[in-house]
């Protein structure tokens, strides 16, 4: 069987598989663990394992690669992309910091190395809101996903400048206003699940606004039993996974990320057998993104391995 197989290899090259909670059930189930990203960063910084596979889009690869440059990362497909993150270059980051010189930026983790590298912090959509509350600042930069951006000012009361002002996920786009409300009619006893990256209009129907872990966690703790899922349809498995008593609906089955949905457990064979796709990132860049991810951290009161050296 597949699975023996990356079993097996697994522990003989001391590996572990991280996958994103988008990624199709049997990775989920072969991963050692799986979770949102802020997650996944902090599995990366503290596995002993000299290998990491990532079954996630690229951004998520790079990252891990920039918090561990003494391990090897492998990136089972490296056409897994994210639409989202390759909304915004370093060339658009440096028009707006020339706009709002006295804006920090801060970059959603859905973004690329060279766009983290010029960050003041990363975060993540359940970490976004506790960084920049806490920043000396009355406006922010804020980018890739208006969405996410939007969230963040209706939370803390700031302006966050969205850059690009029309960046969005694809894929919660797809999570409209008619959806919702087809689903409340059809699930009339669910609560609604929905992640901050769908509209302001699709969140202003949901019982909880919140990251892909902090959904699930949701469903343990409120009180229903039935519950509506307002993000990519990956998220349903680990759900009835963890909470198989309830019951969990998508929004709609049109949110599937497809370039998530690339990897495959042939494809995780495949990358421990050849160790193939090797994540390389330019050390300079790393080293910047680097820093913006410790300062990140640190707001969120997260040890850092190295620190400790």
């Amino acid at each position: 069987m597949l699975e023996d197989k990356i079993k097996r290899l697994l522990s003989e090259k001391n590996a572990v598989i991280l996958a994103h909670n988008y990624q199709r059930p049997e990775v989920q189930d072969i991963a050692d663990f799986a979770g949102d990203s802020l997650e996944l960063s902090i599995k990366a910084m503290k596995t002993e394992a000299k290998v990491i596979v990532f079954a996630g889009v690229d951004f998520m690869a790079e990252q891990a690669a920039i918090l561990n440059p003494e391990k090897k990362v492998l990136h089972p497909e490296k056409e897994s992309t994210c639409p989202l993150a390759h909304q915004l270059t370093p060339e658009i980051v440096d028009y707006y910091r020339r706009k709002h010189p006295k804006a920090p930026l801060v970059v959603y983790v859905n973004s690329l190395a060279s766009v983290k590298a010029k960050a003041d912090y990363v975060v993540t959509s359940s970490s976004a809101v506790k960084i920049v509350s806490q920043l000396d600042a009355e406006a922010v930069l804020f980018g890739p996903d208006r969405n996410l951006a939007s969230y963040v000012a209706e939370q803390t009361g700031k302006t966050v400048i969205p850059i690009p002002p029309d960046s969005h996920c694809p894929v919660h786009m797809k999570i409209t206003v008619d959806c919702i409300k087809a689903a409340k009619e059809k699930y009339p006893r669910a609560k609604i699940l929905v992640h901050p990256e769908c509209t302001s209009e699709v969140r202003k129907l949901a019982d909880f606004i919140g990251s892909t872990s902090q959904m699930v966690r949701a469903v343990g703790s409120l009180n229903a039993e039935e519950y509506v899922i307002g993000t990519e349809v990956g998220l349903l498995h680990k759900i009835r996974k963890e909470y198989p008593s309830k019951k969990a609906y998508p929004a709609t089955l049109e949110a599937v990320c497809e370039d998530m949905k690339k990897i495959t457990l042939e494809k995780i064979l495949r990358a421990l057998l050849e160790e193939k796709y090797v994540v390389a990132v330019d050390k300079k860049i790393a080293d910047k993104a680097r820093s913006a991810l410790e300062r990140s951290f640190e707001l969120l009161g997260v040890e850092i391995p190295w620190s400790r050296k």
